[in-house]
């Protein structure tokens, strides 16, 4: 289907996907997955429409060589449809679940965004707030660009913080280098990143442009944590998820020791290089499994989810599913048009932790996500239907595997889906997980003044 949405999303997938060395595909092991079978596994209850999507994605995982993907789709706050495609785990033969759990790299960003407009809806926060007032247990060097003392949480939101890593790089994917500099154990922490890139110089004034930041959700990490008194995984955990009745979410973990129950293998393209491990003890690794530090990402790129939980969030998020997460206000701030002059006379923008495209009856909200290993889209349509595809893998050619996904799902979804006529939610539950350890110790809460 020819679609103006489907072209524009295809545009902003590039635009807000992770750096080459996060933006590839990722494997089990050296960089050969197995090409799924022509007999490709399908797991999920047979309803009305879903010969639709079957048809419209397994040609797509086939022509890329992907092993496996989870769907999910609802209308009007149900679940309506659920699928499993192709192999979780291709060495053992294990088909993948509808509700499997995947690595959602950059999705993680709009969770991030609410815990942090939920604080705000507690008058715990303020959008306007300067971060280094909130985190008062970094200091700027002497030598400090003196412009990161006007870096508000809303810049951090809206990707307008003052960094561009397309000309300094990206500091989440320079663990190594963090951790000699500041002689500091490797992997580097998230604390140890905000620390380095205190010394640095922005590379534009705060509030002045709009250029993709996974370093600026670290910060909102922190951000989370100082306020909250807790880790950024527990809170997020116990007072985002919780109550939206999302429970099995959790951080991942980078090694390949470190799976989660339920949770898919991560495949790389032929070819691929293997990468120096960013973990002591280890020399060269898949990307995928050491090359980076996934803790370290945990507010811009580290949850693992289902893709049947992440519309358990989104149709929470928006009030299609109950009353709504955070409030009217808030959830208008989330979706409004920034007051960064790329996006005054643009036809979508990036609000606060979600790309928004407004439409004549509603709004078209989405994010995409990417890591070596997976690739993740969540979109919310002005239609009523919200839907989360995941697979786990990212072939080398990342700009036409992500059209291909985005297409095959708007042509699958037509002029609409009826689905299952009982909602699908009482038969996937969330599974409780134990208690959430969290990824580094936060400081002493604070809170900010009454508005």
């Amino acid at each position: 289907m020819d679609n103006p949405f489907i072209r524009l999303f295809c545009v902003l997938s590039l635009l807000i996907c992770l750096p080459a060395t996060a933006c590839g595909s990722g494997a089990s092991g050296g960089g050969t997955p197995a090409s799924p079978s022509d007999k490709f596994p399908v797991s999920g209850p047979e309803v009305s429409g879903v010969a639709a999507y079957d048809d419209a994605i397994i040609p797509v995982l086939k022509k890329w060589s992907i092993p496996g993907a989870a769907l999910a789709v609802t209308k009007n706050g149900k679940l309506i449809l659920v699928r499993g495609y192709g192999y979780a785990d291709v060495e053992n033969k294990a088909p993948v679940q509808p509700d499997s759990m995947f690595r959602i790299a950059s999705i993680s960003k709009p969770i991030t965004a609410a815990a942090i407009l939920h604080l705000v809806d507690q008058k715990k926060l303020d959008l306007e707030s300067k971060f280094l007032d909130v985190l008062t247990e970094f200091s700027l060097p002497t030598n400090a660009d003196a412009r990161l003392r006007n870096i508000t949480i809303r810049h951090l939101l809206e990707h307008a913080g003052g960094w561009d890593r397309d000309v300094s790089g990206d500091p989440m994917f320079m663990s190594t280098e963090i951790a000699k500099s500041l002689n500091v154990p490797a992997p580097a922490t998230c604390r140890n990143v905000i620390q380095y890139m205190l010394g640095r110089p922005l590379d534009f004034e705060p509030g002045m442009k709009y250029a993709y930041s996974n370093f600026g959700y670290c910060i909102l990490g922190r951000v989370i944590e100082k306020v909250t008194g807790q880790s950024y995984e527990v809170y997020v955990r116990d007072n985002v998820l919780a109550p939206m009745d999302v429970h099995a979410m959790r951080i991942g973990r980078s090694l390949a020791e470190g799976r989660a129950p339920g949770e898919v293998k991560y495949y790389d393209y032929d070819g691929a290089p293997l990468a120096t491990s960013v973990f002591p003890g280890t020399t060269t690794v898949p990307m995928q499994y050491g090359g980076y530090n996934l803790e370290a990402m945990d507010a811009h790129g580290g949850w693992i989810a289902s893709a049947i939980d992440l519309v358990r969030f989104m149709s929470a998020l928006d009030g299609r599913r109950g009353s709504g997460y955070i409030t009217a206000n808030s959830l208008i701030e989330m979706t409004a048009r920034p007051d960064v002059p790329q996006w005054s006379t643009s036809a979508y923008w990036y609000g606060l932790g979600l790309l928004v495209r407004p439409q004549e009856m509603d709004a078209n909200w989405w994010h995409n996500g990417a890591l070596r290993g997976s690739c993740s889209l969540l979109i919310r349509s002005w239609n009523g239907y919200e839907w989360a595809l995941l697979v786990n893998s990212r072939p080398q050619d990342t700009r036409t595997v992500d059209s291909d996904l985005d297409k095959a799902m708007w042509k699958a979804l037509g002029n609409g889906l009826q689905g299952s006529p009982a909602d699908l939610f009482s038969q996937y539950p969330s599974p409780q997980l134990p208690p959430a350890l969290g990824i580094e110790k936060p400081t002493t809460a604070v809170h900010a003044k009454e508005r």
